[in-house]
């Protein structure tokens, strides 16, 4: 083992609280659990707290190339631990060596770290604090077991744990179910500075869909959305941006092929954000068929940048859909109403882009970082039972000292 490197500045100033992420992927990974943790950890930082992310040393898409064990990222110290078995359900049991001088524990997702810290509290001793990030309910494959397992095992773990943070409606009323009041709701932050207004200043028909290319994602149905879209209208162009999952480029590229779609379809692998908000500069859409989300993060994202959203009805888009009338469900299961009702959208676009724009725009920073990072530096505080104190209050009480 690499010895430990000596970190400055302010991680090494003990002075200040420690707030121990655990989550199974992160940087140089990208995602939207790898989002929501870096962007809380750097608004932690901001707060007073020193952060620690411990992650798995391999990303899932790349399982034959180690990541370094250590490293800083933006004043964020990252340590990275072996796994073994599936990445379904990671043992990473070397998650106990990273603890001890934490004052809380917060772990993400509903996984092997959420039940083995749970169940490990006896030795580790450390506050816990979960964020759900929509259990593991993504898909309906092994949907019998899963709900069994949830009502066992994650009920029982569930109880080592301060407070659970349902980050949708429906992982809240989900997770109530289980473990009660002490689950609390905090919806995922939104990064809507990164697209912000990034969408044509003038209605095309021009729709964009991001995120990683996954089954639940039902790009299938979109793309046969897609297919009757351009029988009523021939010029509807897609972007479709993302990383490969479960399903890769090459089938990709087959599925858009298949349907005639090559030249009105284009995938983008990859691509940073600059590159994705300039992209967003030519389209007035975004388009989800996902049968599952957590929560709905790209949407918001997308309302950030100005875009029209049109959802698939599940639970987290439907909840979504119902607190902001800025988004349009959208019933990609019927790819001939869901055309007809994209047609509608952009003609109700097209009479009044402007005031869509920064109606969008508005509802998005609802969710903006900064209000959110609030909630959780509370909640800290609650269980720390002392707020973390200021740079400012921190000198002021060592000169004290």
């Amino acid at each position: 083992m690499n010895p430990r490197p000596s970190f400055k500045s302010e991680f090494a100033d003990s002075r200040r609280p420690l707030a121990v992420q655990v989550v199974r992927q992160y940087a140089p990974n990208r995602g939207g659990l790898e989002d929501v943790v870096g962007n809380l950890s750097a608004e932690l930082r901001k707060r007073g707290y020193r952060v620690r992310v411990v992650t798995l040393d391999r990303q899932f898409t790349a399982l034959d190339k180690k990541l370094p064990e250590r490293e800083m990222l933006k004043g964020v110290e990252v340590v990275r631990i072996p796994f073994r078995g599936s990445t379904r359900y990671p043992l990473a049991p070397a998650v106990f060596r990273h603890l001890a001088d934490a004052d809380i524990v917060h772990v993400h997702a509903i996984d092997f770290f959420f039940d083995a810290l749970s169940w490990g509290r006896f030795l580790h001793r450390k506050p816990l604090v979960a964020t759900t990030h929509g259990g593991f309910f993504h898909t309906r494959k092994f949907g019998a077991v899963k709900k069994i397992w949830f009502q066992t095992v994650t009920r029982l773990s569930a109880l080592g744990y301060r407070y659970l943070v349902g980050c949708s409606a429906q992982d809240t009323r989900a997770f109530q179910a289980i473990a009660g009041e002490r689950v609390v709701q905090i919806d995922n932050g939104v990064n809507i500075d990164k697209f912000a207004g990034a969408a044509s200043a003038f209605p095309v028909r021009r729709m964009v869909t991001l995120g990683r290319f996954s089954a639940n994602k039902r790009l299938d149905n979109l793309l046969d959305t897609m297919q009757r879209l351009v029988r009523l209208q021939p010029d509807w162009r897609l972007d479709i941006v993302g990383i490969p999952g479960d399903i890769t480029e090459a089938d990709l590229r087959r599925m858009i092929g298949e349907r005639g779609l090559t030249g009105k379809v284009e995938c983008h692998i990859g691509l940073p954000d600059s590159a994705i908000r300039a992209l967003l500069g030519h389209c007035s859409l975004f388009a989800s068929a996902s049968e599952y989300e957590g929560f709905g993060l790209v949407a918001v994202e997308a309302m950030s940048a100005g875009l029209m959203p049109l959802l698939h009805p599940n639970t987290a888009y439907s909840d979504l859909a119902s607190r902001h009338k800025e988004v349009r469900l959208c019933d990609f299961g019927a790819p001939e109403k869901a055309a007809a009702s994209i047609e509608a959208a952009f003609a109700e676009l097209f009479t009044g882009a402007n005031a869509y724009r920064l109606a969008a725009m508005q509802a998005a920073a609802a969710y903006s970082w900064e209000r959110v990072a609030d909630r959780y530096a509370e909640l800290y505080g609650h269980v720390l039972k002392s707020e973390p104190a200021s740079e400012e209050q921190l000198t002021l009480r060592h000169k004290r000292i």
